[in-house]
């Protein structure tokens, strides 16, 4: 069986169609991991929800912050849509019901033959087994309470774990870390407005996975989240957004053996920042 892991879609369905032809995956056999961010800013949301969700066991998804801002506007009551929102289509389809529940029910941390996949990372006093263990109880709550998880779900404080910490902040903080972080101090305090590549951030933040003596650091981890920091792969880290709906690529990595397949993207939202670079080896265009 093949292991492929894909990079943040974010709606870009059809280009999702044609990168995974690319790699020749074939649904009884191999298995898609994405990285979360399924939904959102692209044009056919609705059309990536239907097609993984029809793969069954062949994918395996993690939760990200644009699959969470969808469940909290249907499930929470009192969210509403952001202006750059492209998720009206799943919100009125006739199969909205069934998408989202199945959406509802993807887990925030997935660990298979030593890889563990998050949306976006885990700050330096966790090991892979903590991130999984504190995934468990906040998914347990999202599948027994929506609506209360949601309504708390919102806002970037407590800024630093503490084990101590319990109900809504608890939860708040665990999915802010597994969902939103890129950058944190070496006590695990977070910054979640800090967006560009490394190299541009203030004195004393670090990238969540270069911190030294990280508890996760002998934890192969898949991600994405990170479009400015593009495509990485190196021993205990595979990140794999490299902004396909801002007009990137969208890229996909076999687990097994580090082969990558890359698709230039049409670019669906204008970018802002800085933007990846990917590896001209790839046959995509630098931009």
């Amino acid at each position: 069986m093949a292991r492929i892991a894909i990079g943040d879609v974010q709606g870009c369905g059809d280009e999702l169609r044609e990168l995974v032809a690319k790699t020749g995956f074939s649904a009884d056999r191999d298995q898609l991991w994405f990285v979360g961010d399924l939904v959102n800013r692209g044009p056919r949301s609705l059309e990536v929800l239907r097609w993984v969700r029809s793969l069954g066991d062949a994918a395996v998804v993690v939760l990200g912050n644009h699959d969470l801002h969808l469940l909290a506007v249907a499930y929470g009551g009192h969210r509403e849509l952001r202006d750059d929102d492209t998720l009206d289509a799943v919100l009125a389809a006739p199969d909205r019901a069934a998408l989202l529940d199945w959406l509802l029910h993807r887990p925030l941390a997935w660990e298979a033959d030593g890889a563990l996949m998050v949306h976006a990372g885990l700050v330096p006093q966790w090991s892979g087994a903590d991130a999984l263990r504190l995934a468990r109880e906040v998914e347990r709550a999202l599948r027994r309470d929506p609506e209360r998880v949601f309504a708390g779900m919102y806002g970037n404080r407590p800024d630093r774990w503490d084990e101590s910490l319990d109900g809504a902040e608890r939860r708040r903080f665990v999915i802010n870390a597994l969902t939103r972080m890129r950058y944190c101090r070496a006590d695990g305090t977070l910054d979640l407005k800090l967006k560009d590549r490394p190299g541009s951030q203030p004195r004393g933040w670090l990238p969540w996975f270069d911190v030294p003596g990280r508890a996760s650091a002998g934890t192969r981890v898949v991600c994405g989240h990170w479009s400015t920091l593009g495509l990485v792969q190196r021993q205990d880290l595979l990140a794999l957004d490299t902004g396909c709906v801002w007009g990137g690529a969208l890229t996909a990595v076999s687990l097994e053996d580090g082969r990558r397949w890359q698709l230039a993207c049409r670019g669906h939202q204008a970018p802002g920042g800085d933007w990846p670079q990917l590896p001209t080896s790839c046959g995509v265009p630098r931009w």
